[in-house]
């Protein structure tokens, strides 16, 4: 597939992002384009409104899997593009428009070139959340065509187009949704002495929530805790009766997870005795790290460097990906493409240079080609 072809269709398939689960038009603009493809070799299998895509090899001792996420963000696209958005309020705004046309041209040419190896394209629904990786590792499809080894890419802003980047072992952290309601008494601004002010709840927990990582985490270790978002009252002069919190908990080892989580439950039971409050906790999606396994980053580094591109070894980062649970059952590993962006993953002007497909086709043919 030339960069023309993938650029048309990386465009179309921008117009149309979908949220979690919703990815309806996503599917059919899929399995439209697969089904366009000889199918000498191939199964196709839908799951929910994911799909995955059997490529039988010659030799099919072994099942490589590929998966790219096809799902967008609940985000207002600020773009000057032709090709925008048609979808109000979303966008892709973290390359998923890029991971699948990827997909798209490495599936056609495996078309042309049979693989040696079999090979499992699975895209997959919800990685943006509520989680798509972890129910999919659990269908009959997976089950039946389970992988013996699989890998996956990332677009890399801040990367130059032509390098790619990843390293053994953690590549991402443990990431954690959180959500917490506080529940008071609403009132008269001018008779406080009635109410329970949930504002003044919500502002207290935020503070007394940084000592979490700053007094309660080994130095060594590493977590972030974010609170992004904060919504209570009516009007200027109502005592709020009500607060939410939305945010982040993300943590480099999965026991340290644990740990935090621990430490704001504690919080939350001190602030509804000190507010006379009731607090509410919902974690929502639960990423586990992605660990990459160093035989197969060894070979990618090495594969690159026959290829011509570029390889930069990776910091570890506090980034998350659902990915994870699938290197949790299965060997493999992750990698950042770089595509020279001026604005980073989930903005809304996120522009990412569309030569890097090529860049990342021919990395992954390679890695099909070549695995061990």
């Amino acid at each position: 597939m030339n960069l023309q072809e993938m650029q048309q269709i990386r465009r179309e398939l921008h117009q149309i992002p979908e949220l979690g689960f919703q990815e309806f038009k996503t599917q059919q603009y899929l399995l439209r384009y697969i089904k366009s493809l000889p199918q000498d070799y191939l199964e196709i299998e839908t799951w929910k409104t994911g799909i995955f895509v059997r490529v039988q090899g010659k030799q099919g001792a072994k099942t490589i899997g590929y998966r790219t996420d096809i799902d967008g963000l609940p985000i207002t696209e600020e773009t000057d593009f032709s090709f925008q958005s048609q979808h109000e309020g979303q966008m892709h705004a973290c390359g998923h428009d890029f991971h699948m046309t990827i997909a798209l041209s490495m599936l056609k040419e495996l078309t042309k070139e049979r693989p040696s190896h079999n090979v499992l394209m699975i895209f997959q629904p919800a990685e943006e959340g509520p989680g798509g990786a972890f129910p999919m590792l659990q269908a009959e499809q997976m089950k039946k065509w389970r992988p013996d080894v699989i890998f996956a890419l990332h677009i890399a802003p801040e990367l130059p187009v032509g390098t790619v980047s990843s390293k053994d072992g953690l590549l991402f952290a443990n990431t954690s949704e959180l959500f917490i309601d506080f529940k008071g008494k609403g009132g008269h601004a001018a008779y406080p002495h009635h109410t329970k002010d949930m504002v003044v709840a919500a502002s207290a927990f935020v503070t007394e929530l940084q000592q979490i990582v700053a007094r309660m985490v080994d130095p060594i270790d590493s977590a972030v805790v974010t609170v992004g978002k904060i919504t209570g009252g009516t009007v200027q002069n109502i005592i709020a009766e009500h607060s939410r919190l939305e945010g982040t908990i993300r943590t480099l080892k999965a026991d340290t997870m644990d740990e935090v989580k621990t430490r704001i439950e504690k919080l939350v039971r001190a602030i509804e005795i000190r507010y006379d409050c009731k607090g509410m906790i919902d974690y929502g999606a639960n990423y586990y790290q992605v660990w990459n396994h160093a035989a197969y980053v060894h070979q990618f580094e090495v594969g690159m460097k026959e290829a011509g591109i570029t390889f930069k070894r990776a910091n570890q980062a506090m980034t998350g990906e659902d990915f994870g649970y699938m290197l949790k059952e299965i060997p493999g590993f992750m990698y950042w493409l770089g595509v020279d962006s001026p604005y980073g993953l989930h903005h809304a002007k996120l522009n990412p240079r569309e030569e890097a497909m090529e860049v990342a086709v021919k990395a992954n043919l390679h890695i099909l080609h070549n695995l061990k």
